[in-house]
C-alpha cells in the first residue's frame, strides 16, 4: 500500500514539474491529495491552501497598505466631484437615490466599474502583494479583467443597499473558472451593521446556477442579478473586515452582501483577474445568455446599434496585462 501511495504521489509531483504555467513547487507530503482550485507555490501554507480548496476563499490580513487605501479613496472622490474622468468608466448609482438632486459627491455614487484607464486606481491590480497571491490561483500570466469600487450608501429604508447571492462568473464569458480568482479589499472596518460580504463556504464546487433579478419591493439595482433557488439552510460566513484586509475568491463562490444599516459610506476595492491561457466562450443557449442581452443592451446605448460590439469584445475591452506574457484569452 505504502509503495502505491509513493508511487502515485511521484506521478503528481513529475506532472506538476513538467507543467509550463505552474508556480514554484512546495512539497506538503504524501497526505496532500492534488488540487483543483489552488496551483503548487511558495506563498500559501497547507493549511491555506487547504481551507480554499475546501471553502472557495481565503482572507488575507492587513494586505494593502493605508498609504494606498489613503491614494484610491482621493481619486475616487476626484471622480465623484468630476475633477477626473477617467475613460470607459462606468459610474453606478444605487436605485433608491439614482434621481437625486445631490451635488457630485460620493453621495451619489455607489459604485464605479472598468477603472483600468485610471492610473491612481489600477494600480491596486498591479500591487506586487495583491499579484503574489493572485498567482497562486490563476498562474504566473495575469491579467485583470474586471475592475470595482464599491461605495455601498447607507440604505434609505428600502432595502436597495443589498447585494443579492449570486455567483461572479455569471458575468464572464471565459473559462476555466478555476484559474479566476477575485482580490476584495476593505478599505475600511466592514462588518454586519455596514453591510459586509456574506459567503457561502464550500460552494464553489457547485455549478453556475440560473440568475435573475429577484423581486424586491424597494427595487434592486441594475445588474445586481441573483441566484433563483438555493439552499436557504445553507450555513453562512459574515466576514469581518478591518482596512487593508484581503479575501481572495472563487467566481462560483455564492456570496452578496447585506444593506448598510450605518449612516457612512462602506467602501472597498476589487479586481477579477484571471490566466491569460483562459479562453472565451459562446454563453448563447446557457443560463447566462439573459446577462449578455442586457449587457449588450447597455452598449448599444452608449455607443448605438451600428458599433457591433459583442460580449467578447466588451471584455477584450477591459482586460489588460499585469504579469507574464498576455496568450489567448
Amino acid at each position: 500500500m505504502e509503495q502505491q501511495r509513493a508511487s502515485a504521489r511521484l506521478r503528481i509531483v513529475l506532472g506538476h514539474l513538467g507543467r509550463p504555467s505552474a508556480v514554484a513547487v512546495v512539497s506538503f507530503g504524501l497526505d496532500w491529495a492534488p488540487s483543483r482550485y489552488t496551483l503548487d507555490n511558495n506563498v500559501l501554507s497547507l493549511e491555506q491552501r487547504k481551507f480554499y480548496e475546501e471553502n472557495g476563499f481565503l482572507v488575507i490580513k492587513n494586505l494593502v497598505s493605508d498609504a494606498d487605501i489613503q491614494r484610491f479613496r482621493v481619486e475616487f472622490e476626484k471622480i465623484c466631484r468630476q475633477e477626473s474622468k477617467p475613460v470607459g468608466l462606468m459610474i453606478m448609482r444605487d436605485v433608491s437615490i439614482a434621481k437625486s438632486e445631490y451635488s457630485p459627491s460620493e453621495k451619489i455614487i455607489s459604485k464605479i466599474q472598468d477603472f483600468q484607464e485610471d492610473k491612481e486606481l489600477f494600480r491596486f491590480c498591479t500591487l506586487p502583494e495583491i499579484l503574489k497571491y493572485v498567482e497562486c490561483f490563476t498562474g504566473p500570466n495575469i491579467m485583470a479583467m474586471h475592475t470595482m469600487l464599491i461605495n455601498k450608501p447607507p440604505d434609505t429604508g428600502k432595502k436597495t443597499s443589498r447585494h443579492p447571492l449570486h455567483q461572479d462568473l455569471h458575468y464572464f464569458p471565459f473559462r476555466p473558472s478555476n484559474r479566476i480568482v477575485c482580490a476584495w479589499t476593505a478599505m475600511e472596518h466592514i462588518d454586519r451593521n455596514n453591510g459586509c460580504l456574506a459567503i457561502l463556504p464550500g460552494t464553489h464546487k457547485l455549478s453556475l446556477m440560473p440568475h435573475d433579478y429577484p423581486q424586491w419591493e424597494g427595487g434592486v439595482n441594475s445588474m445586481y442579478h441573483g441566484i433563483q433557488d438555493y439552499d436557504e439552510d445553507h450555513a453562512r460566513v459574515h466576514l469581518v473586515m478591518e482596512k487593508g484586509d484581503t479575501v481572495f475568491f472563487h467566481p462560483l463562490l455564492i456570496h452578496g452582501s447585506g444593506r448598510n444599516q450605518t449612516q457612512g459610506f462602506r467602501k472597498a476595492i476589487s479586481c477579477h483577474f484571471a490566466s491569460a491561457d483562459c479562453h472565451y466562450i459562446d454563453v448563447k443557449g446557457t443560463v447566462q445568455e439573459n446577462i449578455e442581452k442586457e449587457v449588450l443592451g447597455i452598449a448599444d446605448r452608449l455607443y448605438g446599434t451600428e458599433s457591433g460590439l459583442n460580449f467578447k469584445d466588451i471584455w477584450m475591452f477591459r482586460g489588460r496585462l499585469v504579469k507574464g506574457e498576455r496568450i489567448t484569452l
